[in-house]
């Protein structure tokens, strides 16, 4: 459902100019005076117009002038009302659009003072294709725009691609794209292996195939018992008739079945889908376990760190975390949580509008779904050590790196670049990021060698432009919109005097400063541990070889390496398998067959005539024409 979000300032509220020095509790009195006694979202704004908090209120004036008052605050509450300069308001229908609203511009404004989270992923789905006469069964993540049955969410990538690894072995149904099924000619090396039943060749007729499509879905849906029980049916009575080989066939299926159900460990009873939250508070930290069951199966879990305030309790931050989680995904008939949060029956009603279902939220007392549920809790309090014993090293490691390259704090951002190429061809740069969490994958950025009066293999070339295109477009977005600029405290470049030289003039042309640069090294025949840094100013330096330190750049420079050669390999591999025909257009998967299948390959298509051409079934002399000259493009 979508909200018109309109906002109303104290001068649309009143019509009166308030005076722009008021600030704190004074600002906040001077909205009171045409606030409706109506529910409603406010957003409460510093001197720079930055959105401090996002609230919800039954009655905007009743909770406003709460705000109001000058004492009896706790400490965070004080702090915000101090900094805050403006308010903005939107009345609603009903205190649950209310809620709906919230969350959406919490999740979208991420102020300081709310409790909110990184979501930049939606979750994978398993789908299965129904427009086309042979459904392909294939891993999606984002909108549900294909027509066919959708079932997840999956915690993760992984999760579904174990999933679909075993669906294979068990239903035999297609992975490959359309184009690569229409241009088959021959089975795959799938179908030898007992993972597809190839009907791109014909090894399987079109109700046959129907029958696996139907056995699938029933599998996913949660009637995986009665599947299996057909099967080992068929496979007896395969047996009784000396069939062995498809009996043996129908056993590895149901071996494949099994399998599924042995890794997801928990497999529920007493519901069939559910979304679980468990939280659990530390040292000013919270970890949110959820797990997704899905006809009855588990599907997996993810943990989340969600950013608060210290002064938040631990139902307070699960409230509107969950919240925010389903503010652009639906939620399942069942929510289980593990904290009594505050307006429960509300949010419960916010989701079932939402969904256009009845969705409940419950706290389990007794029985399986509470066992579920501090299984789930249990996770989220490992999870959360773990994360503070990891946060603790890092901080250690981090306050090393300031001391040793003289830098006044431990860096909150460093930056360590690398290129990848082979004698010139495929040229690719690659930059990664880490902090006080950790390597930050979101942020890894590779860039393309586009200069072409670059001489191959010209490592010095290659690092000027990777690093002219990202801080040219670094200080551009610090110009427009400072906010929005990461900025690294301390960039770490591979390679000696001469990559650091380079990296100096870039810096220096685009005015680049308060960023530290460091160049690093192999030592003497590329040994690890005897690395030699470069610093501008600064005479090169070695450090101890059992440093923690040390082994923490390296592990640095080694991930920029392992990224920068991934993605040129992902580059090279892509250049490899690129087939000229692909870029015609009006050439298909058909066409294209046509075509390899007269010529024997995309170089003899090249080569061939236009009378040659013309004579290929299927090719029309306009599409034989449009061939000819993309291959010859001068004739």
């Amino acid at each position: 459902m979508q909200y018109y979000i309109s906002a109303m300032s104290s001068d649309q509220i009143t019509g009166t100019p308030e005076p722009p020095a008021l600030k704190g509790v004074e600002r906040i009195a001077a909205y009171l005076k045409m606030l409706p006694d109506a529910p409603g979202v406010y957003r409460m704004l510093d001197a720079k117009g930055d959105v401090l908090y996002v609230g919800k209120a039954k009655s905007l004036k009743k909770r406003v002038s709460s705000y109001a008052k000058s004492g009896g605050h706790t400490e965070r509450i004080a702090r915000m009302i101090a900094e805050t300069s403006e308010m903005l308001f939107v009345t609603t229908a009903s205190e649950i659009e209310a809620l709906l609203l919230e969350s959406n511009l919490i999740k979208r404004l991420k102020p300081r003072y709310n409790v909110s989270y990184r979501d930049d992923k939606s979750f994978p789905n398993i789908l299965l294709r129904e427009d086309h006469a042979f459904p392909q069964l294939l891993k999606h993540r984002g909108a549900k725009t294909t027509k066919g049955v959708y079932f997840g969410p999956f915690a993760s990538a992984g999760a579904v691609n174990r999933t679909l690894n075993t669906l294979q072995r068990a239903f035999l149904l297609r992975s490959c794209s359309d184009s690569v099924f229409e241009s088959r000619t021959r089975p795959c090396l799938l179908f030898q292996i007992k993972r597809c039943s190839a009907p791109c060749t014909g090894r399987i007729d079109q109700p046959g195939y129907g029958e696996l499509v139907s056995e699938a879905e029933d599998f996913l849906t949660g009637k995986s018992r009665a599947v299996q029980g057909t099967l080992v049916k068929d496979m007896n009575a395969a047996a009784e008739a000396l069939d062995f080989e498809r009996a043996a066939r129908l056993r590895d299926r149901l071996r494949a079945m099994s399998h599924i159900q042995s890794q997801q460990s928990v497999n529920p009873t007493t519901f069939s889908d559910a979304d679980v939250f468990a939280a659990h508070s530390d040292g000013g930290q919270t970890c949110i376990q959820v797990f997704f069951f899905r006809a009855g199966q588990n599907w997996g879990n993810r943990p989340y760190f969600p950013r608060h305030d210290r002064e938040l309790s631990t139902a307070e931050v699960l409230e509107s975390f969950v919240a925010q989680f389903y503010d652009e995904r639906a939620a399942p008939a069942l929510i289980l949580v593990s904290e009594d949060i505050p307006e429960q029956d509300l949010l419960a009603e916010a989701l079932s509008l939402r969904a256009e279902r009845k969705v409940e939220v419950l706290k389990p007392q007794r029985g399986e779904k509470r066992e579920i549920v501090d299984m789930a809790l249990n996770n989220a309090r490992e999870q959360l050590g773990r994360r503070m014993a990891e946060n603790s090293a890092q901080r250690e490691l981090l306050e090393g790196v300031a001391e040793t390259f003289g830098l006044e704090n431990p860096p909150r951002r460093i930056e360590v670049y690398d290129n990848s190429h082979i004698q010139g061809t495929n040229a690719l740069g690659g930059m990664i990021v880490a902090g006080p969490d950790g390597f930050e994958k979101g942020e890894y950025r590779k860039f393309n060698i586009k200069s072409t009066e670059l001489a191959p293999g010209d490592d010095y070339a290659m690092m000027r432009e990777v690093l002219t295109r990202r801080f040219s477009r670094l200080v551009k977005e610090s110009v427009e919109d400072e906010a929005k600029a990461k900025w690294p405290n301390l960039v770490l470049v591979d390679g000696g005097p001469g990559q650091l030289s380079v990296a100096c003039r870039v810096f220096a042309d685009l005015g680049v400063e308060d960023v530290t640069l460091v160049g690093i090294s192999k030592g003497p025949d590329r040994d690890a541990g005897r690395e030699h840094f470069y610093m501008p100013g600064r005479e090169p330096f070695r450090l101890e070889l059992k440093s923690p330190v040390l082994y923490y750049l390296q592990r640095l420079r080694d991930e920029a390496h392992r990224f920068a050669i991934g993605s040129h390999r992902k580059k090279r591999s892509k250049a490899i398998g690129a087939n000229p025909l692909d870029e015609i257009a009006g050439v298909g998967a058909s066409r294209k067959r046509a075509l390899l299948q007269h010529f024997g390959s995309a170089r003899a298509v090249a080569g061939a005539s236009l009378s040659d051409l013309e004579s290929v079934g299927g090719v029309s002399k306009t599409l034989a024409k449009k061939v000819y000259d993309f291959f010859h493009p001068g004739g």
